[in-house]
Parts: structure tokens; C-alpha cells; sequence
């Protein structure tokens, strides 16, 4: 016997790996809403939380209770040193810190407070407002804290450049272009809030200094665009701006989406409510109104001993945690006639999309069918996450509504294959890097390339649909051989990191046909041998996106052992020294209730910048692990 974590006995013995699996298992159905789906916390960092405090502030509908929940929220991630970080245990962020500071001021925190001096000297050791991204400069100059000439032109007229041509708005990752149109609005009208706070005292003294010069010749050749763009902005007539803004804001109606948002996120949902309100949109429009209703619902509130406090979601997962959730049950032999999977399987069915969203503009012909990863996004359903339910619905009741469901499904993720033979999350041929160079997009992922996980997962999917042997498949296959890191990991774009992309892609090439004893697999069974932890488990930094020597590297998790498990056991190597370690580190660091612990984020939202805590990825991944390493020992 052991001690959990917790100080609750558990069975460590030969038994112990399918105790476990058997709470976590009931553990799991419990947490599925009467409706059928599953929905955790997806958490990220207090920037969602600032940024909620100041759109309220511009639309004039901030209210002190939800400023005092909002700023209570934000004080208690402030960490020792003064600092806010964009992931647990992360590095200070200059940008976060800035955002929480004015949010904290704007909620009536004196700059001379202890928390708030602590910040300054922070934000000042980084470089002070200068040295922030274009982003949270652009939240300055909305209340007047900076000038809008100081800022990347972003002139609303890219309305109007054709789909062909470099940089219109479809070139753009489906969550850039999202937010870049509204705040072309913003721009155009100089958008500006006073508020009666003022954060000279975080300035460095650099205002004005001429930024770094251009390394590339590209990169130069923006800079020299984007100040001529800022002349033409100093013009007093300008022929084609009304018609440009006017056409915006008809871009942005016309995606809002039945929950009132937009795509399902918070930049695009909080950018266009600001920028249809500055246009005239009363708080009472319809468009308005809705967007604000459905805002609510990205809201918690939590009572603590400090008293009640309100945080905000980025975005809300639902149909990836139910597809997630499913595959778990199943792998677990939860029999696909069980109640809770065929009220899960229902309710996936209900939210299939079956219009046309923008991938049809590089897609025109290819009929709709697919899942968003949000209860509402029918403009931006997703390639991943349909691979995913694809597979899901295999372990819920055999519908004949599921079986055509998932053979739109097929047909459309196939049709949605880059030319390179990869996919990728949204959009297909998405990787003009050009706009890297214009000097506005100094934050996040702003295109959508292919990616080893996204291509393992449908890779996967249709190895267990039984076409390992489609020309598409094939491709697919290749290109994950041609994309495998030299050490014999994968890069993992949207979970951390090259432990994701390895936990997705070997599955997906042995289900394709790759033998367990082949290089490539043999390679990546290496690299995941060579990270384990002493303590048997696996954990990797979010670092490991900037700085490649914490690759592999990091505080062992549930979902990322987890990870490493699936690889281990789809390669062959389940009763190995590594997969029995790990196995047994998942069985001691359960709680007895079941779950896991994992503060550390383990979701990419952009890599090296916007990082997320999935709160459903420490049940489902671990389920999955020790369900198949149990199986295959049988």
C-alpha cells in the first residue's frame, strides 16, 4: 500500500493499475452534464480577466460587483515577485503584468500599493509600455493611455483586397483574420475612452525610440509600407474608408454566431462588440445585445475565503472534451449501449455543422460536414476535432444518423488535405508566412500550417475507418515520415509539446501500417525513454517552444504520462521498464476520488505566447493510457 498525494490509501499491488482505471472511470461519468456532453474549465491567464474588465469599461456596462470579483481574481494570481505569467509556473510576462496593472488600477488599486509597486518594478525590469505587445498597446491607445499613431497601421480598406491577392483577410488564420477585421474599425476611428488613470509611472523612457531594425529585407520592406500607411492615415480625405468600415462591419455580422459570438473565442467576441459600438451599435441592438448575453456564459464565478471571485474562459471546449471523454469510456470497454454514451453520442450528432463556413473559400465545392471544438461556431468547424469524433462515435450506439454523420465527416476532412499532404486545424493552405512581416503581428499564431498532431489524429481516424491504404491517408502518412524532429519527436502544436505531437503520431503510423520495429518508431520509443522522469513519469515545459532544451523536459503530469503511454503501448513496448514505470506513476498519483492533479498547462493555444490548462485532459488522456497499456498486457 501507498499514500496518495492526499493521504488516502491506495493499492499499489498487481491490481492496482485496473483499480484505478475503474475510478477514474466512474469518476468520469459523473462529471457528464444531463444534457450528454462533458465540459471542464479551460483555463488560461488574466489577461481574459483585464481585457473583460476594460471591454466592460468601453461599452459603459462595467458594474462594481463584477469589478471587485473581476480584480479579487486577478490579485490572487499575482505571484511573489510582483508578476503575472501567461502559464503556471511560467516566466514573468511584461504584457500580462501591464494588463492586470490597469485592469487592478482601473478597479481602484492605488499605484503605491505594495502588489502594484511590486508590478511596476517588474514591468519596468522588462522594458516598461514600450516594450509590450502591439496588443496591449492598442488596449492603451482605446483609453487613451497611447497614441494611435504610435501603432502598426491597420487599414480597414484589406477588406477589399482580392482572395488571390498577398495578405487579404483569408490569408490569415481563421482566429487572426476574426480579430484583425474588428480592429481595423478601432484603428480607422482612433477609438478613444479616457478613464481617468494614468500609467506614466510604468514607462521606461524609450518612447518614441525608433523600434529595432528589420533583419530581413521583407521585414524592411514593411516597415517602409507601413509608414506610408500611417501618411495616407494623416490624409483628410480618404475615398474609400466609409465604404471599407462599412463592409467590415458587415464581415463581422454576418459570422456572428448563434450564441452571440464570434468564433467562439474572446479576442474576435470582445474586439467586435467595441468596434460595432463605436460605430453607433446601441447596447440594446440585436447584435449587441446578443453578443453581451452570450458573453455570460464564458463566466465563473467561485466563493473563496477571500469571498466571491469572477474569472473568464477564452473560449469553452464542450464537443472536443465529449469526443476526448468518449474515446476514453471506450478504450476503458464502457459498453457503447451505456446510457451516458448514447445520450453523448445524441447530443454530438445534434452539433454537426452542415453549412458553409469561410474554409469554403478555398473549398467551394466540397460538400459541408464536420464538428467545431464550441457549443456554437458553425463558421469555424475544425479538422481536428472532427478526426476526433469520428472515432468517438465508433464507441456510442450504431446509429444510421451517426454512420452518415461520420462519413460527411470522412469525405470532408479528406477534402480539407493540404497540398503537402498535411492538415491543419481550420483552413487548408493556410502558410503565407508574409505575415509575420507586417509589424502589427508581433503576437500568436496568425496562419494555420499543417501540424504533426492535427495530421496524426486524422491519420488515425482513417486507419479505424479502413482507409490506411487511400491515396489521401498515404500522403498524410508521408508527411508525418518527412516532419518527425531529428531526435525522433514530434512537434505538437496545440498540447505541450514534442510529448504531444509523439503521443499523437506514433498511434496514428502503426494503425496505418508502420511496424512497431520500424526507424521511425523505434526513434520516437527512444527519445520518450530517454525523457522519462525518475519518477516515472513524463512532464514537458511550455518553454520547449522557445528554448528546445526543455523538450521532453518538465514536471511529470497526468496527460502528459498519459502521452507518452499511448505511444509506448501503440509501439509495441507495454510491458517495457518505461511503460510500467509510467503506469505506476499514474496509479500513485491518483486522487481518491478518482481524478489528478495537473497544475501545469498542458494545452497550446499559440505557441511561445497563449498557453491553456484543459481541466478534463488529466481524466480522459490517463483513462486512455491505462485502458490500452491493460489490454494489450492481457
Amino acid at each position: 500500500m501507498t499514500m496518495t498525494h492526499e493521504g488516502s490509501p491506495l493499492d499499489t499491488g498487481a491490481d492496482a493499475p485496473r483499480g484505478a482505471l475503474d475510478r477514474a472511470v466512474e469518476r468520469l461519468l459523473s462529471l457528464q452534464h444531463e444534457g450528454g456532453w462533458w465540459h471542464a474549465e479551460l483555463a488560461t491567464n488574466v489577461t481574459m480577466d483585464a481585457e473583460d474588465l476594460l471591454m466592460r469599461e468601453f461599452l459603459r456596462v462595467r458594474t462594481p460587483e463584477q469589478t471587485e470579483q473581476s480584480a479579487r481574481w486577478i490579485r490572487s494570481q499575482q505571484r511573489a515577485d510582483g508578476s503575472w505569467a501567461t502559464f503556471h509556473a511560467g516566466p514573468p510576462d511584461l504584457s500580462t503584468t501591464v494588463e492586470a496593472y490597469l485592469a487592478l488600477r482601473l478597479a481602484g488599486d492605488d499605484a503605491d500599493d505594495p502588489h502594484l509597486k511590486a508590478a511596476r518594478e517588474v514591468v519596468l525590469d522588462l522594458g516598461g509600455l514600450e516594450q509590450t505587445r502591439v496588443f496591449t498597446r492598442i488596449w492603451l491607445a482605446l483609453f487613451g493611455l497611447w497614441d494611435w499613431d504610435d501603432l502598426p497601421a491597420l487599414p480597414p480598406e484589406i477588406i477589399f483586397l482580392p482572395k488571390s491577392a498577398p495578405l487579404n483577410v483569408y490569408n490569415f488564420s481563421c482566429w487572426a483574420r476574426q480579430t484583425i477585421v474588428p480592429l481595423t474599425i478601432l484603428s480607422a476611428l482612433r477609438a478613444r475612452r479616457p478613464i481617468g488613470v494614468r500609467l506614466d509611472e510604468l514607462c521606461a523612457g524609450s518612447a518614441g525610440v525608433e523600434p529595432p531594425a528589420p533583419r530581413s529585407r521583407t521585414a524592411r520592406v514593411f516597415r517602409t509600407v507601413d509608414r506610408g500607411l500611417k501618411q495616407y492615415e494623416r490624409l483628410p480625405a480618404k475615398p474609400l474608408r466609409h465604404s471599407a468600415v462599412a463592409r467590415c462591419a458587415e464581415w463581422i455580422i454576418a459570422r456572428q454566431e448563434a450564441d452571440g459570438g464570434w468564433g467562439g473565442i474572446q479576442p474576435p467576441w470582445v474586439y467586435s462588440l467595441m468596434a460595432l459600438h463605436e460605430l453607433g451599435y446601441a447596447l440594446d441592438h440585436p447584435v449587441i445585445a446578443r453578443g453581451l448575453e452570450g458573453w455570460e456564459r464564458f463566466t465563473i464565478r467561485e466563493e473563496t475565503v477571500e469571498g466571491t471571485v469572477r474569472r473568464i474562459e477564452a473560449c469553452q471546449s464542450p464537443v472536443w472534451d465529449t469526443a476526448l471523454a468518449l474515446v476514453a469510456l471506450g478504450d476503458a470497454g464502457v459498453d457503447r449501449d451505456h446510457p451516458a454514451l448514447a445520450r453523448a453520442g445524441e447530443w454530438l450528432c445534434d452539433q454537426e455543422i452542415r453549412v458553409r463556413g469561410d474554409w469554403a473559400v478555398r473549398r467551394p465545392h466540397l460538400t459541408p460536414g464536420g464538428w467545431a471544438f464550441e457549443f456554437d461556431n458553425d463558421n469555424y468547424p475544425d479538422i481536428d476535432d472532427t478526426a476526433e469524433i469520428v472515432m468517438a462515435l465508433h464507441r456510442t450506439p450504431d446509429t444510421a444518423r451517426s454512420a452518415a454523420a461520420s462519413q460527411r465527416a470522412v469525405t470532408w476532412i479528406e477534402g480539407m488535405q493540404c497540398s503537402d499532404g498535411g492538415w491543419a486545424a481550420f483552413d487548408v493552405d493556410n502558410t503565407d508566412e508574409l505575415a509575420y512581416q507586417i509589424p502589427f503581428c508581433d503576437f500568436g499564431a496568425v496562419i494555420d500550417p499543417p501540424s504533426a498532431d492535427v495530421t496524426g489524429h486524422v491519420v488515425e481516424m482513417l486507419a479505424r475507418e479502413g482507409r490506411a491504404d487511400t491515396p489521401a491517408c498515404r500522403r498524410g502518412v508521408q508527411w508525418l515520415l518527412d516532419h518527425q524532429e531529428p531526435d525522433g519527436s514530434w512537434f505538437g502544436r496545440w498540447g505541450a509539446n514534442f510529448v504531444y505531437g509523439t503521443g499523437a503520431v506514433v498511434p496514428a503510423l502503426v494503425l496505418a501500417g508502420l511496424g512497431t520495429g520500424s526507424t521511425p518508431v523505434r526513434r520516437a520509443v527512444h527519445w520518450l525513454e530517454q525523457h522519462q522522469n525518475a519518477d516515472g513519469g513524463w512532464g514537458e515545459d511550455l518553454r520547449s517552444y522557445e528554448d528546445r532544451s526543455w523538450a521532453g523536459c518538465g514536471e511529470s503530469m497526468p496527460s502528459q504520462t498519459a502521452w507518452a503511454l499511448l505511444a509506448l503501448e501503440a509501439a509495441g513496448d507495454v510491458d517495457g521498464v518505461a511503460a510500467r514505470r509510467g503506469v505506476d506513476w499514474l496509479v500513485r498519483n491518483q486522487r481518491e476520488d478518482g481524478g489528478w492533479d495537473e497544475p501545469y498547462f498542458t494545452g497550446t493555444g499559440f505557441p511561445g505566447d497563449f498557453y491553456i490548462n484543459y481541466h478534463l485532459y488529466r481524466m480522459v488522456f490517463p483513462i486512455s493510457a491505462l485502458a490500452r497499456c491493460l489490454r494489450s498486457r492481457t
